[in-house]
């Protein structure tokens, strides 16, 4: 992403999401003190790690962190919570008596969006990806509407989704990607487990929105008509927008936008109404091996570095 919009660096630093105190502010500084409990994300072209015990940071980037939200919660929560607040507020504006289907409800992601929905009044229904994922949605304090279990390959989503419905299909999709091909043209892999594009398009309603995660989507003129005959939307979820437009803007559109948005997660942390998906807290010692799981896709719930 960044060598697509000309940020190319030889270091690349990690551990963007960040909650602390306020050490020192500078004499420009309007919105905090020293002492002040914070929570932010840096900007894609930082040159700060998060993974520092001491980090450089404007201001524009923080919020204050609630007293009754910990900073494991806090740092571990902010980036899915703009990711679900993009998708479900900015790109498909859910509200109460809307249809959302959540694809791999039991991610870290997928929680908060799930929770995101049902608070907005929506109606949820939600895939698993393993029994252990059926079972824990299943426990939520809110449970979704319908969990569908495709860990065995024979569940057709679309007819489950459809059958939900009474026929009309689902307002608004979240998918956590979506099969490009035929089956025999897929990997053995997770992939296996994904809705192919047919299906996605097959269970969205009369304008419906489709927000996908797969930023190599390609629709062929058959899609696009079907598509077209709903009224229905495609975006895509990027949750760097925000970043972007500040690279390209300025900060006004952070300021406007980006801060309020952190602002009410921590405001739903604060009321649990966002019950985050997080590991054990690890130590800065085991940052390197914390990553390699990451980048190999085998964390199921987020890795948040403490201090």
């Amino acid at each position: 992403l960044l060598s697509e919009i000309k940020l190319e660096k030889e270091l690349l630093p990690v551990g963007r999401e960040i909650s602390g105190v306020v050490l020192e502010v500078g004499r420009k500084v309007t919105f905090f003190q020293p002492d002040d409990e914070v929570v932010g994300i840096l900007p894609l072209d930082s040159e700060e790690s998060g993974l520092c015990e001491v980090v450089l940071v404007h201001e524009h980037y923080l919020v204050r962190k609630p007293e009754k939200v910990c900073w494991v919660e806090a740092a571990g929560t902010v980036r899915d919570g703009v990711r679900a607040y993009t998708a479900l507020h900015y790109l498909s504006h859910v509200s109460p008596g809307k249809t959302v289907l959540v694809m791999d409800g039991g991610s870290p992601f997928g929680t908060i969006a799930i929770q995101l929905a049902q608070h907005r009044g929506a109606k949820v229904i939600s895939t698993a990806y393993s029994l252990e994922d059926k079972q824990y949605l299943e426990r939520l304090r809110l449970p979704v509407a319908r969990v569908i279990d495709v860990s065995n390959g024979k569940i057709d989503v679309a007819e489950s989704c459809l059958e939900e419905t009474g026929g009309l299909g689902v307002d608004i999709v979240l998918d956590a990607g979506v099969k490009l091909y035929n089956a025999e043209d897929e990997s053995a892999s997770k992939s296996q487990l994904l809705p192919h594009k047919h299906d996605i398009i097959t269970l969205l309603g009369v304008g419906g929105h489709w927000i996908t995660t797969e930023k190599n989507l390609q629709l062929d003129p058959p899609d696009s008509h079907s598509l077209f005959l709903k009224g229905a939307t495609v975006s895509f979820l990027n949750d760097e927008i925000w970043n972007l437009s500040n690279v390209q803007q300025g900060k006004y559109l952070y300021i406007l936008l980006m801060i309020p948005i952190l602002e009410d997660i921590m405001e739903k942390l604060s009321s649990s109404i966002f019950r985050p998906q997080l590991d054990e807290p690890i130590p800065l010692y085991e940052a390197k091996v914390s990553m390699e799981i990451v980048q190999k896709n085998q964390a199921r719930k987020r890795q948040v570095i403490q201090f």
